[in-house]
């Protein structure tokens, strides 16, 4: 995967593409402002682009508008630092995919990374049957394999795709949702394991899910996932765990822009930020998130 990393200082560009490129298979390139990410785009596209937020000539915010009209299916993930909040959340609502904190690169940028190269590719050219269905409802039962997940994944960006429910950027976004929703049900949920331990060094997550996913109640735990589509209007899905279910009201709040550095409570910000409508159940181990057609985040006057 290539990923453009755009920082207008230089120190940060290094950490951050010296991060990426640990992960073998990841090829880095670098641009020192948002002009010159475009530059780079057009001519030689990355499959990503990692961007600060606060640059001159072009504003990260800016840039996320200039990719969203020109490459709505490249996602466009923002490096936020502390005093950027609002402009963050003014850019995920113009079309970024995810967000991770600069002082949190190290635990959570490769992560990030890897959910967002998990996204279904374009979808196929859908079959006369598809492009006649008014309506479509499914129902899974998930196990905690990865795989599993990444294909599942797939089939409902696509079939997001096919349903015409709003446009490739929101797809990117509402996949991006689903993708938090899932990992939460699947490792908060069933394995009920703590946050925390992804910022423990040597593998202590790891070794934890490896563990629970062996041992009894965890190993036998499924995820149940409803999704409903009705063409050109809405889809709502509903993923509910076995777990013991959580506090909602314990959560930082995802309105709150302030919150945005916080890694606890990341994926809801990220939830609720894409999707329309988002409930919990009292017990908190099931949420159904609903997206509508025509609420797809807007574009700036100049872009028609």
């Amino acid at each position: 995967m290539k990923v453009l990393v755009v920082d207008d200082s230089a120190l940060d560009r290094r950490v951050a593409g010296k991060i990426v490129s640990r992960r073998e298979g990841y090829q880095v390139v670098y641009a020192e402002d948002g002009e010159a990410a475009l530059a780079r785009i057009a001519e030689d596209r990355p499959d990503v682009v990692l961007t600060d937020l606060l640059m001159p000539k072009l504003t990260g915010l800016e840039l996320v508008e200039q990719v969203r009209r020109r490459w709505a299916d490249l996602p466009v993930i923002l490096m936020t630092a502390h005093g950027s909040e609002e402009t963050a959340v003014a850019a995920l609502r113009k079309g970024a995919a995810s967000y991770v904190p600069k002082r949190n690169l190290a635990t959570v940028l490769l992560d990030t990374l890897e959910s967002i190269a998990a996204l279904a590719p374009s979808p196929r050219a859908p079959s006369e049957l598809k492009e006649s269905r008014l309506t479509l409802e499914e129902a899974f039962a998930l196990d905690d394999d990865p795989e599993a997940l990444n294909r599942l994944l797939t089939h409902l960006e696509t079939q997001l795709a096919v349903m015409e429910i709003c446009d490739e950027t929101s797809q990117i976004q509402v996949a991006v949702a689903l993708r938090e929703a899932l990992v939460n049900a699947v490792y908060h949920g069933n394995l009920d394991l703590d946050s925390s331990l992804k910022e423990q060094r040597g593998g202590a997550w790891q070794r934890a899910v490896e563990e629970r996913r062996q041992t009894a109640p965890y190993r036998d735990r499924r995820v149940r996932v409803e999704a409903r589509h009705e063409r050109g209007q809405s889809v709502t899905y509903t993923i509910t765990d076995e777990g013991r279910g959580f506090d909602v009201a314990s959560l930082p709040d995802p309105t709150d822009p302030s919150n945005l550095e916080k890694v606890h409570g990341r994926g809801l910000m990220l939830i609720r930020t894409f999707m329309d409508e988002v409930e919990h159940n009292e017990r908190g181990n099931a949420i159904t998130m609903v997206k509508r057609a025509g609420s797809s985040l807007s574009l700036p006057p100049d872009s028609c």
